[in-house]
């Protein structure tokens, strides 16, 4: 093969092999978006003020400091209306742009405990208090789909 016909074979793949602004271009008209942290509690019977008023306190404290700093971009709290059994009460929502990485997550950590003036061994002793009432049924991480501008 000759030095002019490698040279013209090299050029064709490496054109095909960089994408064009026209081929890099989907007719998907979805985008990701935020994710979405969904808990799903379930309370005992005679309980739900009781868990309310965690949520009002320290939950709602927890949430505003964490958007305060741009790690979530917002949270609520849903409640099942028509509960069917073996379902939560409530769904606690959070919602931010990313995850993380391990370094980021201790630093987070450290900051949320010197705000809130408390240790991993009280934080746990009052974990363990509400789990006496508040069940954790389990977790879901989302991502929210947007539509394409």
């Amino acid at each position: 093969m000759n030095a002019k016909r490698l040279a013209v074979l090299a050029a064709a793949a490496f054109s095909f092999s960089v994408a064009s602004p026209v081929l890099a271009e989907t007719e998907y008209p979805l985008v990701p978006g935020d994710y979405v942290n969904m808990s799903m509690i379930s309370v005992d019977d005679g309980h739900n003020l009781d868990y309310a008023n965690f949520l009002a306190s320290m939950w709602r404290k927890q949430q505003d400091f964490a958007k305060s700093q741009g790690w979530i971009t917002g949270y609520e709290i849903l409640s099942n209306v028509d509960k069917r059994p073996g379902e939560p009460d409530l769904y606690l929502v959070t919602h931010f742009t990313s995850t993380p990485d391990a370094a980021e997550d201790a630093k987070r950590d450290e900051a949320y405990r010197k705000f809130m003036a408390t240790t991993d061994t009280a934080m746990e002793k009052s974990s363990g208090e509400r789990a006496t009432y508040r069940h954790q049924m389990g977790s879901m991480l989302l991502r929210k789909l947007e539509w394409k501008k």
